[in-house]
C-alpha cells in the first residue's frame, strides 16, 4: 500500500540528518512536520475505512454461516420426510454456503491484518510527529547558534585573528558535542521507556491468553 510506504519513509527519516543537510533547516523541519500531519490525517481516515470494511466482511461471514446451518437443518427435515432428492439439494446448498463462509473468513483475516498494520503505522507516525514537534524548537535554536558561531568565526578570520578564530572553533565544537551527548541520552531514555512499555504490554497479553485457556479447559 502506497500510503504505508510513505508513512514508513517518514518514520525512518532521521530528523537531525535532514536538518543538518538542509540549506534552510527551519523551513525543512516545518515541512517535515506538515508532511507528517497530512499523512497522519490520511492514515486515520484509512483506518476508519478499513475497520468499516472489516465489519461488513464479518457480517457477510456470519450470514453465510447461518445459511449453511439453515440448509443442513432443511436437509435433516427432508431426510425425516424420506425425500432424498430434496435432502441432497439442501446439502449441496449448504456446501455452497460453507464454501462462501471460508472465502469470507479468509477475507476477514486479511482485513484484520490490514487494520492492524494501519493502526501500527498510525501509532508510529504519531510518535514520530511528537518527536519532531518536541525537537523542532531545539533544532532550530541549535542551527541558529551554529550559524551565529560560524559568522563570528568568519569575522575573526577576516580580521586575521587566528587566536579568536580558534577560540570560536573550540566553542562551536564544545556546544555541538554537548548537544549531541544530551540528544543521545534523551534517545536512550526514550528507547528504554518504549521497551519497558512493550514488555509490559506483552506480559499483560500473555496473562490474558493464559486466563482464557484455563477458563476454556475448566468449561470443557
Amino acid at each position: 500500500m502506497a500510503l504505508l510506504e510513505r508513512v514508513a519513509t517518514l518514520v525512518r527519516a532521521n530528523i537531525n540528518d535532514l536538518v543538518d543537510k538542509a540549506e534552510n533547516p527551519e523551513k525543512m523541519i516545518k515541512q517535515v512536520i506538515l508532511d507528517m500531519e497530512n499523512q497522519l490525517l490520511q492514515v486515520k481516515t484509512q483506518v476508519a475505512i478499513s475497520i468499516a470494511d472489516q465489519h461488513v466482511l464479518e457480517k457477510k461471514l456470519q450470514e453465510n454461516q447461518e445459511n449453511a446451518a439453515q440448509w443442513i437443518r432443511r436437509a435433516e427435515l427432508a431426510v425425516d420426510k424420506k425425500d432424498d432428492a430434496l435432502a441432497r439439494a439442501a446439502v449441496e446448498r449448504s456446501m455452497s454456503y460453507k464454501s462462501m463462509t471460508e472465502s469470507f473468513r479468509q477475507q476477514v483475516e486479511d482485513q484484520k491484518t490490514q487494520v492492524e498494520n494501519l493502526k501500527s503505522a498510525l501509532l508510529k507516525l504519531q510518535q514520530k510527529l511528537a518527536e519532531a514537534q518536541s525537537k523542532s524548537d531545539m533544532l532550530i535554536a541549535q542551527h541558529r547558534r551554529s550559524r551565529a558561531l560560524g559568522k563570528a568565526t568568519d569575522a575573526g578570520l577576516a580580521m586575521g585573528d587566528d587566536s579568536h578564530a580558534a577560540a570560536f572553533d573550540r566553542m562551536k565544537h564544545k556546544v555541538q558535542h554537548s548537544e549531541a551527548t544530551a540528544q543521545a541520552k534523551s534517545e536512550l531514555v526514550a528507547d528504554n521507556v518504549d521497551d519497558q512499555f512493550a514488555a509490559l504490554e506483552k506480559a499483560e497479553e500473555v496473562d490474558r491468553l493464559l486466563a482464557e485457556l484455563k477458563n476454556k479447559r475448566k468449561a470443557g
